[in-house]
């Protein structure tokens, strides 16, 4: 059903109408263009050609991280735990890739139709742009399945190291991990995007770069979003036994633990690899294309030399940040050492804030000495404007994860309020002080994001290189800076899932059960193990993994934000260089014009719906996670019925799938419908989106990372599990899980989903438009906005009434036996 009412949106895309298709027209300019004397004259193509050994050292040394996390030494009873986590993992992965070719069909299918059908293009151009797009999808894809697949290595290796007596291993392991996939995914990125800047003839390039930026897009979506569903269903099943039967965190003899372990890993590393992907190509996507709109050959101010400088500078900075996180690393983890590997206990977050902000020194200098030998030589003091520019995005990059611990952090006095208020007030108090948390962290993020932006375009406003636009590329080179130290970034955000994974795995390999385990560790590995320090060092560490998580998810979606603001530009552009038979330009965005309110208020109106839409998915899988896991727990037994923790699984899996093809044909539908109504509209939506989105994201992020590690001060620093206090911050936690690791997180690859699939559809609006204009025809672009906003509104009831908790009454005729261990699931799915 779901794909049929799909198909009326590939029909009507059908319409026989001619469209300029004009940023897959951008030309690329010739890099041999620019020449960069302060480097002895190279010109920049070489430049980025000897880039490119840059980045296969950087990717030598991710694998370097990587086969150093597989020899470490770890016990077999952890291993096997890792090992069915990754398997598990594995099943996820390869059905979400079925999932992703059935996407790319009908994207695929859209983008043909409207390359070859409307906009006349070539064949082998067109062919070109679907390759693109499965390169970028494949890339979000393969970087996720080295993701978890490093994790699953690290975390039964950190699990083992926790045993000694020296913490020190407990942190670096997960941070060495993270170092890898935060540079193997910068580097492939890299890597795909050069390779179109080198060997693409320019007169394609830009339709490689669109095709490119709507597969990652399209690929981060999908997992991002099912991820998010997918961890905190398993996650809120496997809390609410603790409550239920009164057992411990990860008990074995619950089947929902494996499944909470995979959607660690799916959420939490699967998503955020994913997702981290999509920003750092979408974002350069942006940038190159508002410089070829500028300055390309049929640019507003034509000037391909500058172009060019500017494409290969960009690029340049990009590979650099490579060597900056690699270097700042290296450095972090010999001070780290120095201060910590002999010390019985320290704070896990010390040497995680200490690399975030050395990286950001290290990447603001780094910054300034490149742009000084690049591009010295422009006009108007270009080189330290632009720099400083970058600068603020990168200086933001530091700032937003120190706000971010001041909200979540558990020793942050937010975090405290939520413990104090639960102990006397219960799980009411420990909502309500994390949403407090939650709208304070919204406001001063905002700010800082505010004054920093004000500050780039104070630096830019008088340049006449940039005509009447400077703000534009401001901004940009904002959400450039923001991913200035982009493997560290991830580093620190994939921190999180290995340490949430190692404390599980302690649990059920129970380790410390087996007989003469100690002698057995102490002649194998060559220590005493202690098992009690092991166990608290971990959860300290998950304190510290929280925090850190939480750190990344501002950044993503403040780039996002950001970004789409050049985006977006490249609509305006269009709609001002459409010229009526009126000689009026199409473009009339002005705060006075109704359509512009009205876009404003439906963007923030489809963010809501989107909040409730992907909790709904959650809201009902945890429920039938939790009925299947009540019936079917067993605590006579000493581990999980593995065909019950399979079922489990499965229950997670095809409701993160049922709530993602809603959502999914929602944003689809809703995208052309309103592109189809007023482009001016239109343009307002898209605006609204990135700014409601903006705040609602971090408001739902960190009320959740408040919650969550109320929780664990309470299990961690008082020591007071199985207390009404731990069950009323377990009520907090199972609230902030869809809001920071579902919501939240989301909605950066809806945003610039939308922005980019909006480019399109913004473009077959146009021409429609002016060809009513010139024959004097009706113009049928509103009634085909009116069939998208039928098929859109249909996924919106469907994405709760199709999802929605059916009564006892209303499955009566379905609902399984109490004894029965077959798996029964909605009859929405």
């Amino acid at each position: 059903m779901r794909k049929l009412l799909l198909l009326p949106v590939l029909a009507l895309l059908l319409a026989p109408i001619n469209s300029f298709a004009s940023e897959a027209d951008l030309v690329v300019p010739n890099l041999r263009q620019s020449v960069f004397n302060g480097l002895g004259g190279v010109n920049g193509w070489d430049l980025l050609l000897y880039g490119i050994v840059v980045i296969v050292l950087g990717l030598l040394f991710g694998m370097v991280q990587f086969n150093k996390i597989k020899k470490l030494p770890v016990h077999h009873s952890m291993a096997k735990v890792s090992n069915i986590i990754y398997e598990t993992c594995k099943t996820y992965l390869l059905q979400q890739g079925k999932f992703l070719i059935i996407l790319f069909a009908i994207i695929g299918v859209a983008i043909s139709y409207y390359f070859l059908a409307l906009a006349h293009m070539s064949v082998p151009k067109t062919m070109l742009i679907l390759l693109w797009t499965v390169l970028g999808i494949l890339g979000s894809y393969g970087v996720a399945w080295f993701g978890i697949r490093i994790n699953t290595y690290a975390n039964s290796r950190t699990s083992f190291a926790a045993l000694k007596k020296l913490p020190f291993d407990v942190m670096s392991i997960p941070l060495q991990a993270g170092m890898s996939v935060g540079l193997l995914l910068i580097c492939v990125e890299l890597i795909m995007m050069i390779a179109i800047l080198l060997f693409i003839p320019g007169e394609s390039a830009g339709a490689c770069f669109i095709g490119f930026a709507i597969g990652e897009s399209l690929g981060a979506a999908a997992l991002r979003i099912a991820g998010g569903i997918f961890t905190k269903i398993a996650d809120i099943g496997a809390d609410l036994m603790k409550i239920v039967f009164k057992i411990d965190e990860d008990d074995p003899r619950n089947p929902g633990v494996i499944a909470d372990c995979t959607g660690d890993n799916a959420g939490d590393s699967v998503g955020p690899t994913a997702d981290g992907f999509e920003t750092y190509g979408v974002t350069g996507v942006a940038l190159i294309t508002f410089i070829i709109l500028m300055f390309g050959e049929t640019g507003i101010i034509p000037n391909v030399e500058f172009a060019s400088t500017l494409i290969v500078w960009i690029f340049a900075m990009r590979v650099l940040m490579i060597f900056t996180s690699v270097f700042s690393y290296l450095i972090n983890q010999a001070i780290a050492k120095i201060r910590f590997a002999k010390e019985e206990h320290f704070d896990f977050e010390s040497p995680l804030t200490s690399l975030v902000w050395i990286t950001s020194i290290v990447s603001i200098v780094v910054t300034y000495a490149l742009s000084y030998a690049l591009i010295n030589d422009l006009p108007e003091g270009l080189w330290w404007k632009l720099s400083s520019i970058i600068s603020c995005g990168t200086l933001a990059a530091a700032i937003i994860p120190e706000l971010t611990k001041a909200f979540t952090s558990s020793k942050s006095r937010h975090v405290q309020e939520v413990v104090i208020a639960s102990r006397e007030g219960g799980a009411s108090l420990t909502i309500l002080s994390g949403m407090v948390a939650g709208n304070f962290s919204a406001f001063w993020k905002g700010m800082v994001m505010m004054a920093l932006m004000a500050m780039s375009f104070y630096i830019v406003q008088d340049l006449s290189l940039f005509g009447e636009y400077p703000a534009i590329f401001a901004f940009g080179l904002v959400a450039f800076g923001f991913l200035g130290m982009g493997p560290v970034t991830i580093a620190v955000d994939s921190y999180g899932p290995v340490t949430d994974n190692a404390q599980s795995v302690f649990e059920l390999s129970q380790i410390q059960k087996i007989p003469n385990i100690k002698e057995e560790i102490k002649k194998d590995f060559g220590f005493e193990p202690n098992f009690i320090t092991g166990k608290h060092n971990l959860e300290e560490n998950d304190s510290a993994g929280n925090t850190f998580k939480a750190t990344a998810k501002p950044v993503l979606i403040g780039t996002a934000v950001i970004g789409a603001t050049t985006m977006i530009f490249a609509i305006i552009l269009l709609l001002k260089k459409t010229i009526l038979s009126n000689g009026e330009s199409l473009l009339q965005i002005e705060l006075t014009d109704p359509s512009v309110i009205l876009g404003l208020i439906t963007g923030g109106a489809v963010i809501y719906w989107f909040s409730g839409a992907s909790m709904q998915a959650v809201t009902t899988g945890a429920y039938r996670a939790v009925e299947y896991i009540k019936k079917n727990i067993d605590l006579t037994k000493s581990e999980a019925d593995i065909e019950d923790s399979k079922n489990v699984v499965k229950i997670c899996t095809q409701y993160a799938q049922t709530g993602m093809w809603n959502i999914f044909a929602v944003i689809l539908s809703l995208t052309l419908a309103f592109a189809f109504f007023s482009p001016n509209f239109f343009v307002s939506y898209l605006i609204s989106i990135a700014i409601f989105g903006l705040f609602q994201a971090m408001y739902m992020a960190n009320a959740g990372g408040a919650w969550d590690n109320a929780k664990k001060v309470v299990e961690v620093d008082l020591k007071e599990k199985n207390t009404p206090l731990h069950d009323a911050t377990i009520i907090g936690d199972t609230v902030g899980d869809p809001y920071k690791d579902t919501s939240s997180v989301a909605l950066n690859p809806v945003i610039k989903f939308s922005t980019l699939f909006g480019l399109l559809a913004s473009e077959i609006a146009i021409e429609l438009i002016v060809k009513a204009d010139k024959t004097g025809t009706t113009n049928i672009a509103p009634y085909i906005g009116v069939v998208f906003l039928a098929i859109g509104l249909f996924f919106v009831y469907r994405s709760f009434y199709g999802m929605r908790i059916k009564t006892e009454s209303e499955t009566v005729s379905k609902t399984e036996k109490p004894t029965s261990k077959k798996l029964e699931t909605s009859d929405a799915l």
